[in-house]
């Protein structure tokens, strides 16, 4: 008998924004609290991960910033930009990340192939795009998926300063066929 499958968001749903990050420089979590976490076995191959977020950033200077996806820590990238310089004397400017994987396999050896992009304000009303990841061999990820995984945001400053600061507005995790 073949099997019904649903799309629908993972909990929980964010309805506030998450707290502005500044003075780092290595990739690491920018995700709303409570973190979304998906069970066990969540990804058995053949499904799709979409995740989605924006937010705001602000600077002073013109410091570089990447940002990303990530499985279970800020260590196990899904998916990341390169470097951008941003313009500088950003107050508040959007950015939009997108990202779709398919899962391959599941397991402690899972993995997944996936890519995404970015949308980054170069003002209020005008932006640039990058796809992410950054090569084809990046596109693939081992993940494991035997156990409850933490999925976010992350960013990466170029240059660590008060002034250079981030903040997810909303993240999106869905799980479709």
């Amino acid at each position: 008998m073949p099997r019904t499958y649903w799309v629908a968001p993972s909990p929980p749903m964010h309805i506030i924004d998450g707290a502005a990050f500044n003075t780092f420089t290595a990739f690491q979590d920018i995700s709303p609290a409570p973190a979304i976490k998906l069970p066990p076995n969540t990804g058995e191959p053949g499904l799709t991960l979409e995740l989605e977020a924006w937010g705001e950033f602000s600077n002073t200077g013109t410091p570089t910033l990447s940002l990303g996806f990530f499985w279970g820590t800020a260590a196990v990238v899904l998916a990341q930009t390169a470097l951008i310089t941003t313009t500088t004397a950003a107050t508040s400017w959007p950015w939009w990340l997108y990202y779709r994987g398919r899962v391959r396999t599941q397991g402690a050896t899972g993995s997944i192939v996936g890519m995404g992009r970015l949308l980054l304000g170069t003002s209020l009303t005008a932006l640039t795009q990058q796809f992410l990841p950054t090569t084809l061999a990046l596109r693939t990820v081992a993940i494991d998926t035997s156990i409850e995984k933490v999925v976010g945001v992350g960013a990466q400053w170029g240059t660590s300063s008060v002034s250079n600061t981030i903040k997810v507005n909303q993240f999106d995790v869905t799980l479709r066929d």
